[in-house]
């Protein structure tokens, strides 16, 4: 047992002992096993060099005896004798030996030491050939295949032979159903159990591109007994309508197959009973559910989750079909799902963010959630997100609104399109208490080029969030160079209770005498509160004076008369009645609400100052 390890240790540590040489920067550990990284790498120095040119020289492996074995005591002695200019020799002859016997992960070491020594090796097609082969047979098929299509290898029968199993291992039935015809000579040419695994290659592709009657001549040349190839008579003869020798065939796999070929066995069978109709659908997505528990991440889950979704949408299970159809969406490719899965699975969570489905909101913001990386791109997926967030504002979610419209807003969004978004996220951030939040979404997307205008309406919000940390004196800062900012300072002026301030801002602005409007009544009841805090008696009648015949009948004229009354006649409960009966609106508009939001500041009660003062 240990012989095959020393020859391995062996042909490694015959090459001379130089520092490796630089790795290529940015090449990832898939790019440096097959190919050479798209990013030129710092040049090798070849500590072996001239090797690649001979190889290149040398006969075509164009069938499989060139993998021809020789002994351990032969090999040992080869690579214990070889001179420098001889040892890439030992070592190509040890490592065919090492994949004709089926030993691809030693084979592995072998051909990864001559390539450090040469790396113009890497250029030969033999070579990657040999690299191909060890990497099948590690399990490797992704990477093995991309060794395989340099045009020399084309239409060579001993890597179509090799292509066919890298291509039906990885899913690609129809493309590997390509390669059958050029890779027949080189399986014909194998005996026993080497020519095994390309059969059982060719029976799978044939059966996952719907020939089992092709499936069923190459199965003809493998043993009965064979788990591996009884799987695959199986699901040829489910596809040919046999139900029963089918079942028979998948419980003769669980008897003596491995772990792999007794679950895709054991979703075979649950294949043939759901169609047969002897397991209902809730059953044998029970069973399916059970399957993925124990085994993942293979064709088999993939073909699970396939039945999965359509036994769940066929019994309109939004929850399930978006579940599963995920799974496939994100693990696997959706092309291989046929033409209709993408657009089949946008459009079932299109249908749970409608208005007019019977899920609940909190549900449907929930699905959205989990599932967003479905939606689709561009205005439609827009629209879809824009309006969820819409409910959820309207039902007083600002939170989760303003969590919605932020993924919407950093990951869908670029450059200028930030703009109003950011303004919105920040206002629902605003609204949800949470003015950091809003502060944040608005900083990291400041660097863009927005016009003005949307410059301003920027600031605006950031002034309400400012204001609302506590920070007046930073917000009006922000709002210095932003035109008809007067009313909204006036608006966080009067949250934050601050008379003195308040009165100087309003004063110029006072509107004229005569006939009033909503708004000019609530500015004109404000400053008299301000004026009452401060105790400006002076103030009061003056403006008692000039406005109480424009008060005269409308509903708020008890309000300014009880305000601008007799000296005395004002106190913090009256003050407090007064405040409460000013109309709503206000001159600052829709953004007064954002101001409103905010809690009143601590020690900021209404309570009047002397009069007089």
């Amino acid at each position: 047992m240990k012989l095959p390890l020393l020859l391995a240790s062996a042909a490694a540590l015959a090459a001379p002992t130089v520092p490796p040489p630089p790795a290529p920067i940015a090449a990832s550990a898939a790019e440096d096993d097959v190919a050479i990284a798209s990013t030129p790498a710092p040049p090798q120095m070849a500590r072996l060099p001239g090797f690649a040119a001979d190889l290149a020289q040398q006969p075509d492996i164009s069938m499989p005896a060139a993998w021809k074995i020789i002994s351990e005591d032969v090999a040992w002695r080869m690579l214990a004798r070889a001179s420098a200019s001889g040892r890439q020799q030992a070592r190509w002859d040890y490592a065919r030996s090492l994949i004709g016997r089926g030993r691809g992960s030693e084979a592995i070491g072998v051909l990864d030491v001559m390539r450090q020594d040469d790396p113009d090796l890497a250029m030969v097609d033999a070579f990657n050939l040999a690299r191909a082969a060890a990497l099948t047979m590690m399990a490797r098929p992704a990477d093995a295949f991309a060794l395989l299509t340099a045009p020399g290898l084309v239409n060579n029968p001993e890597a179509c032979a090799w292509r066919l199993r890298t291509l039906a291992e990885t899913g690609f039935a129809e493309a590997a159903m390509g390669q059958v015809a050029c890779a027949k000579a080189a399986i014909d040419a194998r005996k026993g159990d080497a020519r095994q695994p390309f059969i059982i290659a060719a029976a799978r592709a044939a059966v996952e591109s719907n020939r089992p009657d092709f499936a069923l001549r190459w199965l003809a040349l493998t043993p009965d007994r064979d788990p591996a190839a009884n799987l695959y008579r199986g699901r040829a003869y489910l596809a040919l309508g046999r139900s029963d020798e089918a079942r028979l065939r998948f419980a003769r796999v669980e008897k003596s197959g491995t772990m792999g070929q007794r679950m895709d066995a054991r979703l075979s069978l649950i294949e043939v009973e759901t169609a047969s109709h002897a397991l209902t659908p809730a059953a044998a997505l029970k069973k399916l559910d059970a399957l993925r528990y124990v085994w993942r991440g293979d064709q088999v889950e993939e073909r699970a989750l396939r039945l999965s979704y359509r036994l769940n949408s066929e019994m309109d299970n939004l929850q399930g079909a978006l579940s599963t159809g995920a799974t496939l969406f994100r693990f696997f490719q959706p092309s291989r799902q046929g033409p209709d899965f993408v657009p089949g699975l946008q459009a079932k969570l299109a249908s749970a963010l409608d208005p007019a489905s019977k899920l609940p909101l909190d549900q449907a913001a929930g699905l959205y959630w989990d599932y967003r990386d479905l939606a689709p791109s561009g205005a439609e997926g827009d629209f879809l997100v824009t309006r969820l967030a819409d409910r959820l504002q309207a039902s007083g979610l600002y939170a989760r609104a303003g969590d919605l419209l932020e993924h919407q807003l950093f990951v869908r969004t670029r450059d200028i399109a930030q703009g109003p978004l950011s303004v919105k996220v920040a206002t629902l951030h605003i609204l949800a208490a949470r003015p950091d939040r809003a502060l944040a979404a608005l900083r990291r997307t400041a660097a863009n080029p927005y016009t003005d205008e949307m410059i301003h309406a920027r600031k605006r919000v950031e002034a309400v969030a400012l204001s609302q940390l506590g920070k007046v004196d930073e917000a009006f800062a922000v709002l210095q160079d932003v035109p008809g900012a007067g009313p909204l300072r006036v608006e966080i002026l009067w949250k934050n209770r601050n008379w003195a301030a308040l009165a100087s801002e309003m004063a110029p602005t006072l509107p004229r005498a005569g006939r009033i409007s909503d708004v000019d009544q609530a500015v004109l009841l404000r400053y008299a509160v301000s004026l009452a805090m401060l105790g400006q008696e002076d103030g009061l009648a003056a403006l008692r004076a000039r406005y109480a015949a424009s008060f005269q009948g409308l509903p708020t004229a008890p309000v300014f008369e009880m305000l601008t009354g007799t000296v005395g006649s004002v106190d913090p409960a009256a003050i407090s009645r007064a405040m409460a009966a000013i109309p709503s609106v206000s001159p600052a508009g829709e953004i007064a609400e954002l101001v409103d939001a905010g809690p009143i500041p601590a020690g900021k009660a209404a309570t009047p100052g002397p009069r007089g003062a």
